[in-house]
This record gives structure tokens, sequence and C-alpha cells, in this order.
């Protein structure tokens, strides 16, 4: 009789605890990046890092206004593209989230945020960085990275005081990322008294740049700089190499500066004159980055590119601002997105009345052996 009263409790019981777990309020956070096309590497890091937030958030039991939340990663392709990403940012809104990470690029996340902006809904970027994207003054629009003022001046900077370079050709993809990157280097390397010999133009679609490569090697350069992403960065360093343009500097933003572009270089020696720039400290200097890599590596090994720490603090921090709001609605818990001091694992994040991150830090990179090197 009592082993029968026993079991019924515990009965009773589990039902509770299935009904506890039934009730649980499902709060939605969308995460926008290209999962297809040649920047799909770099979508599915970022969307690793802020699904690998969503799980561990799940384990913590957390309670806002007076419920516990459940909270579910709505995943969205752009693939790259403006007209994509805009359609994804209205899939989200329609689908009610409560705040997105993303997008990667700048020329999908600017036109992105003005839908976001319109339907009330905060946003998150850890990876776009054309300075334009917080420039409407949206209360929606967060950046938790160093823009491209910092990026494209540090490599001019360091162009100019530590190589001592004096002639650079620009060469950019046109989109509002690297045409972006690529103005503020022409126009700090200028300053610093250096001499820009050519500008070339190519997309973020070719893989031949033998004939602007050619124009560009008649003027005999000291560097290029390129404004754009791996998929061209690779292949344009193997066809330097092969018309003889051993010695010739390469400088790119974070667009370039992944463990993919020694890859898509593909043995070419021409991957040692390359010097790239993040946004951020290197894992190593960043306050949780190496534990932090270290989970992830066990959890997506051999996935890690660039943006996934940023991606996952991202993540933390909408949730930060919803706990200090106590509520998950966009309306009432955005306005304390403003007055965060999170300390995240790649900073302790806090922001200009912009929505521009405080104190942004940049490392510039190089590759020894094939393998990205911090240089500061």
């Amino acid at each position: 009789m009592q082993m029968k009263l026993k079991l019924t409790v515990l009965a009773a019981l589990a039902m509770v605890g299935g009904l506890a777990s039934a009730q649980d309020t499902v709060v939605k956070i969308g995460h926008v990046a290209p999962m297809s096309g040649s920047q799909a590497h770099y979508g599915k890091d970022n969307e690793n890092g802020a699904r690998m937030a969503i799980e561990e958030l799940n384990t913590q039991n957390i309670v806002i206004g007076g419920k516990k939340i459940k909270f579910e990663l709505v995943a969205e392709d752009d693939a790259a593209d403006p007209k994509q990403g805009t359609a994804a940012a209205q899939k989200l809104c329609d689908s009610k989230v409560s705040g997105v990470v993303g997008h990667l690029n700048s020329g999908t996340t600017i036109p992105a945020s003005k839908v976001y902006n319109d339907c009330g809904v905060p946003m998150v970027t850890g990876a776009a960085t054309n300075p334009n994207l917080t420039k409407p003054g949206y209360k929606t629009t967060y950046r938790i990275i160093a823009n491209d003022n910092a990026l494209g001046a540090g490599l001019a900077f360091y162009a100019a005081d530590a190589l001592k370079l004096k002639k650079v050709a620009i060469i950019d993809d046109r989109t509002a990322y690297g045409q972006g990157v690529a103005e503020v280097f022409k126009k700090t390397a200028t300053a610093k008294g250096m001499t820009v010999v050519d500008e070339q133009f190519t997309t973020d679609k070719a893989t031949d740049f033998m004939a602007i490569l050619t124009a560009v090697k008649s003027k005999n350069p000291d560097a290029i700089f390129f404004g754009g992403m791996d998929p061209q960065g690779g292949p344009m360093l193997r066809q330097m190499e092969q018309l003889g343009m051993s010695n010739v500097k390469y400088f790119g933003g974070d667009g370039i500066c992944t463990a993919e572009l020694a890859k898509l270089a593909a043995g070419a020696k021409t991957i040692g004159n390359v010097v790239c720039a993040e946004g951020g400290a290197s894992l190593a200097k960043m306050p949780g980055g190496e534990a932090w890599k270290k989970r992830y590596d066990a959890k997506y090994p051999n996935q890690f590119q660039v943006y996934s720490p940023y991606t996952y603090d991202a993540t933390y921090l909408l949730v930060d601002a919803m706990k200090r709001a106590n509520s998950t609605d966009p309306k009432v818990y955005t306005p304390e997105l403003i007055k965060s001091n999170f300390k995240g694992v790649t900073t302790t994040i806090g922001f200009e009345p912009t929505g521009e991150l405080k104190n942004p830090a940049i490392t510039l990179y190089v590759y020894k052996d094939g393998k990205k090197s911090a240089l500061n």
C-alpha cells in the first residue's frame, strides 16, 4: 500500500514537473547571416555563437516578469544579399522575435536596421562595421565591435608608421563594407603622406583578378589594400604570386582576417605579406576568450572564424537588458540596452548615445606559416 502511495505521489510530481515545463514562456531571438553562398563559413560561425549562448541560457532557469523563460533561436539566411536581408528582417518582425543578433555584412545590416526600427525590435551586430549603420540614430541599433573608422585608420597608421610604406594601390568589392573600409584607409593613408597610385574595383562574387592586378602591378606599389571578404582575398593572393608580386604587402579589414584566408590562398607565399585588422581584442586578450574558445571548439570543431564571440555576447546582452527591465517585451526592455554595462567574453560592453561600442579595441594580425597571429 505504502509503495503504491509513493508511486502515485511520484507520478503526480512528474505531472506537475511536466506542466511546469509546458508552461515555460518561449522567447524568440532572431539571428541572420549568410548561411548559403561563398560567405557561409562566416554565417555558420556567427550562428554557432548565438546558438551556444541560447543553449547555455536555457540551463539557467531564468525567470523574467514572474515567468520561467525558454529561449529559442530563430535563424534566417540572408545570403549576404541586401534584398534577402530586408526580407529576413521582416520575417523576424512578423514572427514576433524579442530581439535580433545580426546581420554579418554591412550591406545587409544597414537596410535591415530600418525594418527593425520600424517594427520596434532591437538588433545587435557583432560583425557589420560600416560607420553609416548608426548614422540614422535608431534607438534599436547597436554594434559591439569597432567600426571601419577604427579598422581602416589602424591599418593605415601601421603601413605608414611601422612599415614606412610610400605607395599603395586600393581595390574594393563595391559593397557597403568593402567600399567603406577602403575609403577610411585611403583618407588616413593620404593624410599620413602615402600616395595612392591606383584604385580598382571588383565584386563580392569575382574570382579572377588578373586584369586588375596587372594594371596595379604596372604602378609598382609597396602595398595593396583590399576592401572585401576572404572568398576574393584568397584567390587574389594566389594570382599576385602568379604575377610575381611576392614583395607587395597586402592589407585588409576583418573581412579577410580569417583562418579560412590561408586555405583559400592555397599555399601562396603571399599569405606571409598579409596584415589585417579585427575589431576587438585577440582571443588571448579577451576577458573570457580562451576559456570560451575551448567550449566553442568542443561543440563546433574547426568552424571558428571571427565573429562568434561577438554573436555569443550579443545574445547574452539582449537577455541581460530583459532581466534588468524584468520584461521580454521589446518596447519595455530596449531602453535598457543603452544603459548596458555587461561583462562579456569579448569585453565589458557599454554604449555611446549612438549605439556604438564605448572604447573599442582593434587587433592587427599577420600569417606566420599560414597561421593567423596577433601583432598587438
